[in-house]
């Protein structure tokens, strides 16, 4: 699929192009075996998937917002910071696409104040910087992915889908739905986490990498296993993605009792239970 030359051409050429390529997409999707197509997303309850694009640039959110509706969401936009905030607080959705320059507050302080607040919804920076400093810092200030423009609009809803599957909302059939490891448990129906039967809040990325260690106890995962587990991609060698997230992790889990979560200098990091 071409890439949206976003800020390169016409905002009206650029819509046509988007709009076609993408519904073109969809709808070839269309004459192919039913077990190729991917299952539409709906919450729990069975609504549908609600989403937050917040860019202050109306040609993009106008294309978002379509490609998102065809896939049967319930959309809301914000152009800066501060609407996006209210809308985030109102709406309460499922997952937010967040562009990092914004005309008010940037995205990562919008981030900052929805995570003060509570509110542990999937985000996925949109942003047209390239280097994996500026990445790895969207996902530091608690981020779950990111998408550099230019970008392809198939890949961006592939990422939103991952990271509503991840999400508490989302309705999944899960084969067994308890992990546990000495007194920590997760639960993957109800998306909760209990060490010591004192619940553990986590964030999507966050739950992801804790059910990984969790589904490999006293087995040593490398940094590359767990960034091909968690994030489905590399960050360009960089992984000080994931030691950023153990170091979450550590501060959620290994707070409650003896350390669960344990470096192997060399090798990676392995979860097994509190001697």
């Amino acid at each position: 699929m071409a890439k949206l030359n976003i800020g390169y051409v016409n905002a009206f050429h650029r819509r046509l192009i988007g709009i076609s390529e993408y519904l073109g997409t969809m709808t070839d999707s269309l004459h192919t075996p039913a077990t190729t197509a991917p299952a539409r997303l709906l919450r729990a309850d069975g609504s549908p998937v609600r989403a937050v694009v917040v860019d202050d640039e109306d040609s993009l959110t106008d294309l978002l917002s379509m490609a998102l509706r065809y896939e049967g969401w319930d959309v809301r936009l914000a152009s800066d910071g501060q609407k996006a905030l209210g809308v985030i607080r109102e709406f309460r959705p499922d997952v937010v696409v967040l562009d990092i320059m914004l005309p008010d507050i940037d995205g990562l302080t919008v981030l900052s104040r929805l995570r003060a607040d509570g509110i542990q919804v999937p985000i996925l920076f949109l942003t047209a910087k390239d280097s994996v400093d500026d990445r790895v810092a969207g996902l530091t200030v608690g981020g779950d992915d990111y998408v550099t423009k230019p970008f392809s609009l198939e890949e961006l809803v592939a990422r939103l889908r991952a990271l509503i599957r991840r999400s508490t909302l989302t309705s999944s059939a899960v084969e067994d739905s308890t992990i546990e490891v000495g007194d920590l448990t997760l639960d993957e129906e109800s998306y909760e986490v209990r060490r010591g039967g004192k619940l553990v809040e986590l964030t999507a990325t966050e739950f992801e990498l804790l059910r990984f260690l969790m589904r490999n106890p006293r087995r040593v995962l490398s940094k590359a296993q767990i960034l091909d587990r968690v994030w489905s991609y590399d960050f360009g060698g960089r992984s000080s993605v994931v030691e950023i997230y153990i170091s979450y992790l550590r501060k959620k889990i290994d707070s409650l009792g003896p350390a669960m979560i344990h470096t192997v200098r060399g090798f990676g990091y392995v979860l097994k239970p509190a001697e």
